[in-house]
């Protein structure tokens, strides 16, 4: 996974990122919470982000805030870790609207199972954005089958947006995924086939 991390003290930034790339992780890192807004809000931004509390430029509270003001829905999954343990600032921290938030300085194991969780609430929001899109496919493709279709009352041929008059079954095949084998009702068997019966 892509993931952000925003330290401003050197040696915390590249043990860091010495661990998430040990586990696995592909990681951008950079040194003020400037910088890391505008990664945040880019059109390629990464979907994970750990960012410190206390950087210049803008301090991690503000990067969550402005982040999910030009972001939106869209925004990454931000864990701030951070050296503040009042359960005051934890509250902070969370409603400026971080995901989560690890105490510096952190047990690895931990930090690892929060940036796993990270990642699978990031892939299981990935996919159900894909699915929403593929409702909102098939219900403009349901759409084109709705309205009102003008049918002759004695061929039943249909009317197309072309004004041309066309086969019901090719009206059909043509404006959704059904396909057609031809048979007879009870009613027509028994008027033009009796002998089936």
């Amino acid at each position: 996974m892509e993931i952000l991390i925003a330290e401003d003290d050197a040696t915390s930034r590249r043990m860091l990122e010495s661990v998430l790339t040990k586990w696995g992780h592909h990681v951008t890192a950079v040194a003020d919470g400037l910088e890391a807004l505008g990664r945040l809000t880019a059109y390629d931004a990464p979907q994970l982000a750990l960012l410190d509390w206390m950087m210049p430029g803008m301090d991690g509270v503000e990067v969550c805030r402005r982040v999910r003001e030009i972001c939106g829905a869209s925004t990454p999954y931000i864990i701030l870790v951070t050296a503040r343990a009042n359960k005051s600032d934890i509250v902070a921290g969370l409603d400026s609207g971080a995901n989560d938030y690890v105490i510096k300085p952190f047990d690895r194991d931990e930090l690892r199972a929060r940036v796993n969780a990270g990642a699978r609430i990031v892939s299981l929001e990935r996919e159900l954005v894909e699915q929403i899109a593929g409702l909102q496919a098939a219900c403009a493709h349901i759409e084109t089958l709705q309205g009102i279709l003008p049918i002759c009352m004695y061929c039943h041929k249909i009317k197309d947006d072309r004004e041309s008059w066309q086969r019901i079954e090719d009206y059909l095949c043509s404006h959704s995924d059904v396909a057609f084998s031809h048979g007879m009702c009870p009613e027509c068997t028994a008027k033009f086939h009796p002998e089936l019966l």
